[in-house]
Parts: C-alpha cells; sequence; structure tokens
C-alpha cells in the first residue's frame, strides 16, 4: 500500500485539493443561502471552479513539491494561486451572470481554500518529519553520535539551517543553540531553537554544550567584525564553518549547501572592493587589451576580469605554455564568443614582441611578466636583469613604437627600497616607466602592492602542504611580517587605478595592516583543526637571503596623494630623465651577458643603478633598535 501511495503521490495529493475546493465551494454556498435550483448546473460551474484552481497550482508548480521540504515561500505560492484564481473565476462570474459562484461564494471559498491547502499541508510536514525523525532514532548506531552544533546569527541563514536539519539531518546534528550579538533576541527562541548569548558568550557556551561543530551563518556582516567573531571561534579550538555572500547562498541554492570551512581570507578582515564600473568599462570596452604574463596568478585574474568588461580582443601572452593553456581553456569555456588570441612568447624576445604588437596593435598593455621569488633570484641575479629589466623596457619600448594608448606596469612593496635583486630590479621597471612617460604619447603607470593570498609560491599554499605532512610549517623569523591581500582584490583595485592615470603616476594599493607570519601560521593550522605546537611543530628557520623583516610601500622621499579611491593612492614620482635612465641601462647591459661577474659584483653594481637598494641585514638591524 506504502508503495502505491509513493507512486501515485501527486494524484492523491490532485484528488485531495479537489475535495477541498468542492467542500470549500458548497459549504460557502450553503452558507450564504444561495439557493440551489438546477444541481447540473452546480455541478459544470464546480467543475470550472476547479479547473480555474488546479490551472493555477499547477502554474506555480504546487505538486513538484514534497511536503516534507517545504517552507514559508511554498505556502505563499498556495495563497497566491487561491488569490488569483478567485479573482479569475469573479471575472467569469462578471461576464457569464453564473449564479452558483457569485463574489460572495468566491471571496469566502478563496480565503476557506488558501487556509486549508497551508493547514493541511503543514499538519502533513508535521507527521512526516516526526516519522522520519522517530525512523532515525530507530535505525541510528549507537556509536554514530550527533555533532553538537552551535550557529552563530539568528537570521533568514540561521532558520534555513534549522529548517534544513529538522528536515533530513537530525541524526548528523543536534543544535544546542545560536549565538546573536542583538541582546533583544537572547533567551527566546526561533525555530524552537534557544538564543543563548552573544560573541562573547561563544567560549563559554562552547565548553558548556560540548560543541563539537559552529555554524557561522550570519552572510550579511562587514569584514571586520566577521574576523573578529571568526577569531573568538578560532581560540574555542571547535571546527567553524562560514556561510559565505547573499550571492553565494543563491547560487548553491540554500544556506546548508554554501557551508565552506573557514578561510585565512576570512581572519585578514578586508572589506570589498567596491568599484567604478562604467569607467572601467569605459577604458576596456572595444579595446585590444594585452597581458603579459597573462598565465601566472595576479595575470590570469587580469584576464578574468578584464572580460567581464567586454573587449574587442583580448591577448594572452606568457612563455609558461602550461599556464597559458589553462586560462585559455577557462575563458574559452566561459566566453564563447570572445575574441581571444593565446600566444607563447617570451618578454625578452625584441623580434618576438615587434611581431605581437604589429598583428594585433593593443591598446591597452598590462605588464604582468615577471620573476618574483626572491631567494631564487637572489641565486640568479642575472635572471632578473634579463626578465625583469629588460623584458619590461622591451615591452614599454614596444608600447610606445605602436602607438598604446596606456600602458601598466604591475610593481611589487619590495620595490620600496629594496633588500633583494628581485626588488631592486622591479624598481628599475618603475623607473624606465616613469622616464618613458616623458617623451612618449603613451601614458605609463605602475600599481605597486604587495603579497597576494593563494599565488603560486606564496606563503598559504606552502603551509597548507607542510600541514598536509604532518608539519614542520616552516617560518623564517618569528617577527617577520607581510602585507597582504586577495588576488581579485589585487586586480580589482589595478583596472580601478588605471582610470585614473594620466601618466606617469606609480599607484600603491592600501593593504591594510601588516601581518606577522607566525600568527598566520597558528591561524591556518587551526583552521584546518590542528593545535599549533601540538599536532604540527612551527619551525623558525632563519632570514633567507635578501629578506627583510617588515616590508615597506612608500620610500621615505615620496609623498603621497589621495584619489577618489579610498584604497588607492598615488605616490610622488622621483624625478628620472630617459638620458639618466639610459645610462643605468647601459650599465646593466654591460653585466647581461658577461658571465665572469659574480653574484656580488652584480649586486654592487645594481646598488649603483638602484640607490636605495641596501643589505637585509642592514635593513633588519635597523628596524629591531
Amino acid at each position: 500500500m506504502k508503495e502505491i501511495i509513493k507512486k501515485n503521490r501527486n494524484v492523491l495529493l490532485i484528488l485531495i485539493d479537489i475535495l477541498i475546493i468542492i467542500s470549500c465551494y458548497i459549504a460557502s454556498i450553503l452558507f450564504l443561502n444561495v439557493p440551489i435550483d438546477n444541481i447540473k448546473v452546480l455541478v459544470v460551474q464546480i467543475a470550472v471552479v476547479v479547473i480555474v484552481y488546479q490551472i493555477f497550482l499547477n502554474i506555480f508548480r504546487m505538486y513538484q513539491n514534497m511536503m516534507r521540504y517545504e517552507v514559508g515561500k511554498d505556502y505563499i505560492k498556495y495563497i497566491i494561486s487561491a488569490f488569483l484564481s478567485m479573482i479569475i473565476l469573479s471575472i467569469v462570474y462578471k461576464a457569464f451572470s453564473l449564479e452558483y459562484i457569485n463574489l460572495k461564494v468566491n471571496v469566502l471559498s478563496g480565503v476557506l481554500i488558501a487556509g486549508t491547502f497551508v493547514m493541511y499541508r503543514l499538519a502533513g510536514r508535521s507527521i512526516l518529519s516526526r516519522r522520519m525523525s522517530k525512523y532515525e532514532k530507530i535505525n541510528k548506531n549507537q556509536d554514530n553520535k550527533a555533532n553538537n552544533l552551535l550557529i552563530i546569527g539568528a537570521g533568514m541563514g540561521a532558520r534555513e539551517i534549522i529548517i534544513a536539519i529538522k528536515n533530513n539531518m537530525r541524526d548528523k546534528y543536534n543544535i544546542v543553540g545560536i549565538i546573536d550579538d542583538d541582546i533583544s533576541k537572547i533567551n527566546h527562541y526561533i525555530l524552537g531553537i534557544k538564543v543563548l548569548g552573544t560573541r562573547y558568550d561563544i567560549p563559554k557556551i562552547a565548553k558548556e554544550k560540548n560543541v563539537d561543530l559552529i555554524f557561522f551563518a550570519i552572510n550579511k556582516i562587514d569584514a571586520v567584525s566577521r574576523r573578529k567573531i571568526l577569531e573568538i571561534c578560532q581560540e574555542t579550538g571547535v571546527k567553524t564553518r562560514v556561510l559565505p555572500t547573499t550571492e553565494e547562498v543563491i547560487n548553491k541554492q540554500g544556506a546548508m549547501n554554501s557551508l565552506r570551512d573557514v578561510q585565512i581570507e576570512d581572519l585578514l578582515g578586508r572589506d570589498p572592493v567596491h568599484l567604478d564600473n562604467k569607467n572601467i568599462n569605459s577604458l576596456i570596452k572595444n579595446k585590444t587589451v594585452l597581458v603579459t604574463g597573462g598565465g601566472g596568478s595576479i595575470g590570469s585574474e587580469l584576464c578574468r576580469q578584464i572580460v567581464k568588461y567586454d573587449p574587442k580582443r583580448l591577448v594572452i601572452l606568457d612563455i609558461y605554455e602550461n599556464n597559458l593553456y589553462d586560462i585559455e581553456m577557462e575563458l574559452r569555456a566561459e566566453y564563447p564568443k570572445l575574441n581571444l588570441e593565446a600566444i607563447v612568447a617570451s618578454v625578452r624576445d625584441k623580434a618576438r614582441l615587434n611581431n605581437v604588437f604589429e598583428t594585433y596593435k593593443p591598446e591597452i598593455v598590462f605588464h604582468a611578466a615577471a620573476h618574483k621569488h626572491v631567494p631564487l633570484m637572489e641565486k640568479s641575479p642575472l635572471e632578473a636583469i634579463h626578465n625583469n629589466v629588460f623584458g619590461t623596457y622591451n615591452v614599454v619600448n614596444c608600447a610606445d613604437e605602436y602607438g598604446v594608448e596606456k600602458f601598466v606596469l604591475i610593481s611589487t612593496d619590495k620595490a620600496v627600497n629594496p633588500t633583494n635583486i628581485m626588488g631592486a630590479s622591479k624598481r628599475v621597471c618603475e623607473m624606465i616607466v616613469q622616464a618613458k612617460n616623458k617623451v612618449s604619447k603613451t601614458e605609463y603607470v605602475a600599481v605597486r602592492f604587495g603579497n597576494v593570498l593563494g599565488s603560486n609560491g606564496s606563503v598559504i599554499p606552502l603551509f597548507k602542504k607542510q600541514i598536509e605532512r604532518g608539519g614542520p610549517v616552516t617560518v623564517t623569523h618569528k617577527d617577520i611580517t607581510r602585507f597582504f591581500m586577495t588576488i581579485p582584490e589585487a586586480v580589482q583595485l589595478i583596472l580601478q587605478a588605471v582610470t585614473y592615470a594620466k601618466g606617469g603616476e606609480i599607484f600603491v594599493l592600501d593593504m591594510g595592516e601588516p601581518v606577522k607570519i607566525y600568527d598566520l601560521a597558528v591561524s591556518l593550522i587551526k583552521l584546518l583543526g590542528y593545535e599549533p605546537n601540538v599536532d604540527i611543530p612551527i619551525e623558525i628557520t632563519g632570514l633567507r637571503p635578501g629578506e627583510k623583516l617588515y616590508e615597506e610601500i612608500l620610500m621615505s622621499e615620496e609623498g603621497l596623494t589621495s584619489t577618489k579611491h579610498d584604497k588607492i593612492f598615488i605616490s610622488k614620482p622621483m624625478h628620472m630623465e630617459m638620458t639618466e635612465l639610459e645610462e643605468k641601462l647601459n650599465i646593466l647591459k654591460e653585466l647581461e651577458y658577461n658571465e665572469k661577474y659574480s653574484n656580488e659584483n652584480i649586486k654592487n653594481v645594481m646598488k649603483e643603478v638602484v640607490t636605495t637598494y641596501r643589505e637585509p641585514e642592514e635593513v633588519n638591524n635597523k628596524e629591531k633598535e
């Protein structure tokens, strides 16, 4: 019998609804003392009523719902379908003068039908949920204990989670309570779950209730508040999962499906970037855009965001074919109509660059191609000079020769008072851009920022791999700090900065507060459910060659002016004429293909070119003082 009911569930529901409709109309007719003179006419008119109601119930797809999982919006649809049916039937009554379904009968019947639809479905959901709960208790393995769950936030996200758990996850989660900073909600109940306290009560409640899991169910919250609450959760040692943005919740169809593990970005507490999309759109739309180093972390994200603004053509240039292939396939899959060219080429190859510029005639160039790893460049300083300095020089000259409108150099905070070859080479790149801007119609600018989370070779992926192996997590110095931002945030600010460019500027992105790498390692270990220096050891390895304890964003001799955007600033450029620059480049050219120079000789020559270049020991000792 149960199997027959399951297979014919919709038929049964339709029959019940038809019975409700007929009963409500007969009751209304009798209650309003409408005389029944012709049974046949009454039957025909009731049949019309049933057809109209069934049309609207099917339009709203109410028979595709599973009663046990229906929520408030579904019940509203039942009410709306009854209301619309009532209106249509009232119009039919006026048009055809139907004696048994007059206006009063339609209104009264509509109210009765809507109420009965909702009430019997609520009752059905309650019965089915209880039966399921009993079934789960009977069949639950005694060893399979439900996780004690604490929910943070008493809003709609929490409601969705509670409903989902009560409907079909009672065996997995035992909700012990809710946390909310609105003190007026404390000791009140939400769907039967008590609000126990504010964020400051989390450690005490986690201990008292033996909490196994925390769900952070607030999706509309500023980044700083999110960070502070998650830091409190982190101190409990309880695994925490996070409800992301409203957009992600919608895309993933519900709060439970959207929950994710806490990410290191959540603990940085950086607010989302607000962009002037109109200006960015006018910059890129219908333009040919070239991105060098387009397969790298920053370059590939530049490509992803540029395509959103409808360029005429996107040309991606990279020497590493695997990275280039990955971003090409990704963009072609997501944007089938995109005019995209993926070019394998090196910025060192002047002839190849000339061919690319002549063929595609880019109007905007984002130059992200560079060697960026400090320790590797300390061992191979000539590679930094070949690739970063003269590679940039080649692209800059092509931009001038082929009439590019804007040229954007992706720079780094390591160019500020550099203590390593990589940083010094990027400082020379900034000099090239500033000097070339004075003698060219092309607008040359640089955008300078710090470390980005999750980029190739950055500290977070390294730490994760070390944790997966059981440790140790290696940190070069307990006091070392760095500025961090996410890759999408950095790229959004790059695009916004370029809209302010007039030529010759070095734009500086606000990286927020510096972060201790040691603290970052501790946070990441805790996020992954381990105890630092208990489960996973942290080992101090000593500063690497060329490494500073503290990065700087602005050189001391550079002033700072604000822009329309609160996270973008402009540094006052150092005066560099093209003739002076050429002299400096000629000094470096002597090194470029002369292998008799030692690494120490090369560094000394670089110090002549970049006068702010210092040994890391000199800078680090000064900072300690």
